[in-house]
Order: C-alpha cells, then structure tokens, then sequence
C-alpha cells in the first residue's frame, strides 16, 4: 500500500467522512437516470484526468471527461469497468500517490452502490445463445443418467473448444462432420443400451501410457499387486470374450525388466479369471544365430477367453508383487522407472489390453441399462406392442427432452420402431427408435426460445423447464432428474424457497462430482496437465503417476469444500492437503504410505497448502524447462484476482535463450520485457505477482536456489504491496477475500449460464457475494445467490443493441 503526504491523506480522509456520514439518496428525480456522487467526481478530478481525458487521445482509449459529463445509467457499463479497476488495485497505478487504498475502495463501494440501485429498478440481464449444444462431457453424463450406461465418449466425439475459459460457451453450431460423428454414436450407444443381438464381433484396445511407473500398487487394484490397470467395459452380450495382454517393450523389443518369473493376474469383479506366468526367454533352439529365443514369444500366451454375463463389470489385470528390498545408495533413488536409457524398469510392465467379443452370444441378459430402458415388456399382441413401445419411448424423450411430450415427438421415433420391428423384433425396434431420439435436435442441444409477441430487448423470465435444464447442466453438467423436472412441470421451481431448496439437494447428490471435474478442472487449468511434459534430463523424477496425483490433490481439495460446505477462501490458504505416497514423495512429506489418497494436516511452516502451492497450477504454468513468472502471474490475476490483464502487442518477440543467457535467472531474464515501454505497462504488473511463486519450480518442488544463486521470491500485486514469497503473497490476497470470492463468482456465473461475465452482471455477482459474505463465504450460499439471481432466470429477447445471443 502506498503511503500518501499528509495534507493529501488529511484533505480525502476529511471529504470521506463527511460524505459517507451523510444520507443523500442514490438515486434522481427521473427512474433510471441518477447523479454521480461527489466522492467519484473528486477521485476521478484528482486521479483519473490527467492520463483518461482528450477524447481519442487517452490512455487506453477510456475518457473519463465523457463518463462525468453524462448520467450515470447512460454509461452503467463503463463505470462497472471503473468499478473493477479501483476494486482489484490496478487503478489508480501503483505509483500514484494522490490517494491511498482505503480511499479507494470507499469510493468504489459508492459507485457500485448507485449502480446496484440502478440495476434494482431495470436490471440487464444479458442473452444466452438460443441454440446450445451440449458439450462433450454433457453428453457423456447425460447418456448415464438416461440409459444407466457410462461409456468412452472421448473416442466417439471431438474434444469442443474453450471460450471465456470453458468449453460450454462456443457451442451453438453443429458441422455436418459432426452430425455424422453423433449419428454413428447414437447408433452405438443405443446397441449398446438394448442389447441386440450383435452380427459383428466388437473389439477395443486400452493402453496404458508408456510414461506410467508400474513398480506399486495402483488404486483400486487388488491389494498385493502392483503395476496393471483397472478397465470399466460394457459387455452389451452375455457370452464368451477374449482377453488378451501385451508387455511393454524397449526400443530393442525387449520387455524391459524380465529378469525373472513374473505372475499376472486377470481379474473381473475382483475375481480371479487367470493366473499366468511371465518368463525370460532362454537358451537357442539351434546355434545358428538367427534361430535365437527372443522377447517376442514371452507374452503370446497372455490370453483367455471367458464367459461373460452382460452387463458393466471391472476388468483388473495386475502383477503379484514380490518383496521390494530397500536400496541403499549414497543418492535417492528415483521414484519413476519407465525409460529404458534414464531410468529403466525394475519390473515387467503392462502395455495392452484388448477384449473382444461376444462369441456365442447368449442374450442381453438384465443389465442396468434394459432395466432402465424396458419399463414394460409386451406379451405378444400387435397392439401391446405399440402401446409399450409408446410408454418405454414416451418416458426416454421426456428425459431427454427435458420436457412433456407432444404428439408430433413421438411420430419419428414410432415410425423406426414399427420399421425395425418389421424386419426383427420388438427390442430391435426400441434400439432404432432409441438412436433417433439420441441424434434428435431436442436432445442434442439446449434450446430458450423468446415467448411470441415479446418486444425486442425486453427482459422477461425464462420458462420453469428451461430453468431446470439450465440448473441442472450447472450442477451436474448432465439431464434433470424427475424430481427437479416434476416441480418444473408444476410450475413450483420458480418459488424462491423452491429453488433454494433444490440447489441444496442437487450440491449434496453425487452428480455435483460434475463441477469438481468439469467445472474445477476448467477453471484451474487442471485438464492442461495431460499435456504438460516437463524436461526429463532436468526433471527425472516426473512421470504420469505424479502427474495424475497432482491433479487429484487439487480436485479433492476443491470437492472438500463442496462437500462440507466449506468456505472457498480455504482454497486460497489452509493447512491440510491429500496426499498419496507418489505425491507426498514429491512435496518432501513423511509418513505418506501407499497409493490410497488421504487428509493430511500440515505442520506450520509448511510449504503446503493453497492453490498456490499446489503442484498442479505450479506444472501447468511453467514451461518444460524452467518456471514463467509470466504465466504464473497471469494465472494469479485471470483465476484469483478477476483483472486478466491486456493481450500482448503484435509482433513482440518470446524470450530467447540464444540472446539472453540461460544460465541467468529468470527474474534478469525478464528484465528485457520490462525495458521496453511497450511491455513494461503489463509486464510489471504480472511479472512481480509471478516473482513470488519462484521458490516452486517448474514441477512445484520447493527449492532456495535457483542453479547456484539464492531464490529472489520478492514480488507484489498490482495495487502496489510489496512482499516476499508465497505465504506473503496469499496474506495480500485474503486481505480482501471479496476479490477472490468475486472471482469465483465470476467463473461460475460464466460457467453455469455458458456465456461471457458481461460488466452490467456486474451487481448480480455483488449481491451474491455479499450473500455468501453474510456466511463465511460457503461456497452453496454462493452458488445459491447466483441462481437466485437475475441473470439466471431471466433473458433478454432478441432484436435490440446488444441483446443479440452471444459467447
């Protein structure tokens, strides 16, 4: 905080008082037109004019002459920018010594006051796209919780695009590539859900990523294996399936790590199926050279076939551990062992699993899907026949429509069915009919149509059917249950008591999973680690069981909180984690043992804790080389502070390690940045965030030096603090938990609505972060204010300035 002179301090702290003591209204004669308050006008005179004032000429192209000469609700969009900059410390600039913090904030807490009075009496609500298809991960959900079938969308489906940081904004247009792409899953997923009789044998392939260490026990295996994977496969048929399994191999083709017998386990339902054992070749068959036994044969006999029922079951394929010995060595050993060169395999490792089948198929059985699907069975009439498939197809689109059903949805769908049933039977017929309704435009895409005879541009709420899909593909990314679509039908879900009473059922039911891994996974950046490949010769110990434990310390961390209704400025400081033994390792943490994540209370001191010190956000905001204070800076203000900072000019050169030595550290690395004028506006405001968190490296392991020279962490946020280190860097965060809060907020808002935080939603996040305030920030009253609020159960019609749909 910047000190200001004392008859400058004297002068505001006297004008304050005076003006906050007295009770002038908020708003004018006129509704809707207010005056600007005295406080603002004399900051904005004392601060603001000398750079924002001259028409084009100023800085950043924001006159804030033209903002005082007009009423207030003329320009509410641009004052709530005002308001955002005086909040989040980055206006007035930090050398700036007119006025101090505190001053600051009073009169941005005016200003956002008069604003919220404005938004009371004519609230913007903004616009959702009419047309919005569901994502990836929604469609996946909902499947589950229509059909009681989960499967592998990743290889049916391309991955959407991210906007405004989530993959569910951009998503109104439907490519005739990806019609044909949902055409052939809806073909398979109904196939798969009914059972039919399947004319083709089907076969998929896991494999296991070649950066995984299998020395250990993996979760969710039997205890006394290590190494293997755990597969949960449909098995749309009962009937016999062939199992077969590959060893990894090195470069040479040898299975790296067979220097002994080996046994590998074949389990389903954690039954075992097989037990076979793994040799090292031996010997030759002859002395001719090219007649030698080699590692190609080892594995061939890794194979069973084995009858089935039909159905989901987990498929576990594992080796027996044998005793591990302790090694002693004047160095740790690594904990990674899966390259043959740095760190080879102590063990034989799996590389493949494929099932295929069924042979001799024997029916569909009763898997969970039929029995979810097939509400009625006919006994043989004609006429049973179309009743049943009536009612069975009648409650299917009514959950998947998200809405009653009409005359007209069931005239396609019949139409398969009596098409199918012609040529086949009854269940073939439900199967045909199933797959038109999963490619049908009602499934496939949320629609919010504007009533008829609404004016252009006028405000009006949305349907309870509509509010039921937008709050439950907020809390659960996937369909309404029927209780929440039976209280929309009745029209009860508008109830404020109501609605509250939902969102606190809906956050406590297992399907709010959804926004620890849609949602949390977005928003921290948790889904770039799969792509985040740290370089080995500097990072040796990296590999992808320490990058999946990363991830999941973060998103328990983050279901912690939504469990136990906790409040989210935890996640910015506390003292606990989850650890497992991989990722208690890597923090430096005794006492950590197995793969089993738990709770662990951390000592004080600890270099453990926040979101800041997770390495998760350390990994994926470093480059593969070093750390990017850069990055990390720009995180830290995009997803903590809310107050991204500009684009980069065009044409700005990276950091070049051929010009700037790379052995210097990356702070008088940086320092080219900052002498130029044209980065030096952004860069020190980033940069000094980032400076803080450079005690983690580039893989989130503490360190005090960086190569031979001490580790310089001194760094600062953008209203002008200065500070040392992480610990001093979350002290200045909580000093105005608002902030952070606010940011949250801001992402669920954008996430749950699947549209851009515009300004004017500016007083609807304020009211539900002083809700949330009003009980220590927990992270349901948050949510709760925001689906009470405007935004989210209101729309703006189509037709007028900036009401058009928009991501």
């Amino acid at each position: 905080m910047l000190n200001l002179s004392t008859p400058h301090r004297l002068c505001w702290t006297v004008f304050m008082l005076g003006y906050f003591c007295q009770s002038a209204p908020v708003m004018g004669g006129e509704e809707g037109r207010s005056e600007i308050g005295s406080a603002v006008v004399a900051l904005s005179r004392e601060v603001c004019l000398d750079c924002h004032s001259g028409g084009a000429g100023a800085t950043a192209g924001f006159d804030m002459e033209l903002l005082l000469e007009r009423p207030l609700a003329e320009r509410r969009e641009a004052w709530e920018r005002v308001v955002k900059k005086l909040v989040t410390g980055q206006m007035p600039p930090a050398d700036s010594t007119a006025v101090d913090r505190q001053t600051v904030l009073l009169v941005a807490r005016e200003l956002a006051d008069q604003l919220d009075a404005l938004y009371r009496l004519a609230p913007q609500v903004g616009r959702t796209p009419t047309f919005r298809r569901l994502t990836r991960y929604e469609y996946r959900a909902a499947i589950r919780d229509l059909l009681a079938l989960e499967v592998d969308v990743d290889s049916l489906l391309p991955r959407d695009e991210s906007s405004h940081g989530f993959d569910n904004i951009t998503v109104s247009d439907l490519s005739p590539t990806l019609v044909g792409r949902y055409i052939t899953a809806a073909e398979k997923i109904a196939r798969w859900a009914v059972g039919t009789n399947a004319t083709t044998v089907e076969g998929r392939t896991v494999r296991i990523r070649p950066d995984v260490t299998q020395e250990e026990h993996v979760e969710g295996l039997p205890l006394g294996t290590r190494g293997g994977t755990l597969i949960q496969h449909l098995f749309p048929q009962s009937g016999y399936y062939d199992f077969e399994m590959r060893l990894a191999r090195d470069r040479n083709e040898h299975v790296e790590g067979l220097h002994e017998p080996h046994e590998l386990e074949l389990a389903i339902d954690l039954q075992r199926i097989e037990l076979f054992t793994v040799r090292p070749p031996r010997g030759s068959r002859s002395g001719d050279p090219y007649d030698q036994v080699t590692h190609e044969n080892v594995d061939r006999h890794l194979r069973a076939r084995v009858f089935v029922e039909a159905g989901p079951h987990e498929v576990a394929v594992a080796f027996l551990k044998k005793p591990s010995s302790l090694l002693e060595t004047a160095r740790q050993p690594l904990n990674v062992h899966f390259n043959m060169y740095r760190h080879p395999r102590l063990n034989p490792a799996l590389f493949e699993v494929s099932i295929t089948g069924p042979f001799a198929a024997a029916g569909p059985g009763q898997t969970p899907s039929r029995q979810r699907i097939f509400s009625c069975r006919p006994s043989g009439e004609e006429e049973e026949e179309v009743d049943c498939a009536r009612r069975i197809l009648g409650d299917l689109m009514r959950r998947a429509y998200r809405r009653p059903v009409t005359a007209e949805d069931f005239v396609t769908p019949m139409a398969l069915f009596q098409q199918a049933r012609e040529s086949g039977n009854f269940d073939d017929g439900i199967e045909l009919a199933l797959s038109s309704i999963l490619v049908s435009p009602h499934f496939l895409f949320r629609i919010e149509r504007d009533p008829p005879h609404v004016p252009a541009g006028q405000v009006y709420p949305i349907s309870p059917l509509e509010l039921a899909s937008r709050l439950s593909f907020f809390l659960w990314s996937s369909l309404p249950d029927e209780r929440l679509l039976g209280l929309a039908e009745s029209g009860r879900l508008t109830q404020p008591q109501v609605l509250e009473a939902e969102v606190r059922r809906m956050l406590v039911d297992p399907r709010s999973e959804a926004l620890v891994e849609n949602f949390a996974g977005q928003w921290l950046y948790l889904r770039n680690l799969e792509s985040m490949t740290p370089d080995a010769r500097l990072y040796p110990d990296f590999d992808d069981n320490l990058r999946q434990a990363m991830r999941r310390e973060t998103e328990l961390c983050f279901a912690d909180i939504l469990r136990n209704d906790l409040s989210v400025v935890r996640l910015l400081q506390s003292d606990y984690t989850f650890l497992n033994e991989r990722l208690a390792r890597h923090y430096g943490i005794p006492g950590v043992l197995g793969s089993r994540f738990r709770k662990v209370r951390l000592p004080s001191g600890s270099h453990r804790g926040g979101l800041l010190r997770h390495a998760s956000i350390l990994t994926v905001t470093s480059y593969a080389d070093r750390t990017s204070p850069v990055i990390r800076g720009k995180w830290v203000l995009e997803n903590i502070l809310g107050s991204p900072p500009p684009p980069p000019p065009p044409n700005i050169p990276a950091l070049e390690d051929t010009v700037i030595s790379a052995s210097l550290p990356i702070r008088q690395r940086l320092e080219a940045h900052r002498a130029d004028p044209s980065c030096a506006a952004c860069h020190d405001m980033i940069d000094p965030v980032g400076f803080a968190l450079e005690n983690f490296d580039a893989v989130g392991r503490w360190r005090e030096f960086e190569g031979d020279q001490p580790v310089d962490a001194s760094g600062g946020l953008p209203d002008g603090s200065r500070f040392v280190g992480v610990e001093a860097l979350e002290q200045g965060l909580l000093r105005y938990p608002e902030i952070f809060v606010t940011t949250v907020a801001e992402k669920l808002f954008t996430y749950g609505l699947g549209r851009g935080c515009a300004p004017a939603d500016a007083p609807a996040i304020r009211q539900a972060v002083r809700r949330a305030a009003a009980h220590d920030y927990r992270l349901s009253e948050l949510i709760v204010g925001l689906v009470q609020s405007p935004p989210f159960h209101m729309r703006t019609a189509a037709g007028a300035s900036g009401a058009e749909d928009y991501d």
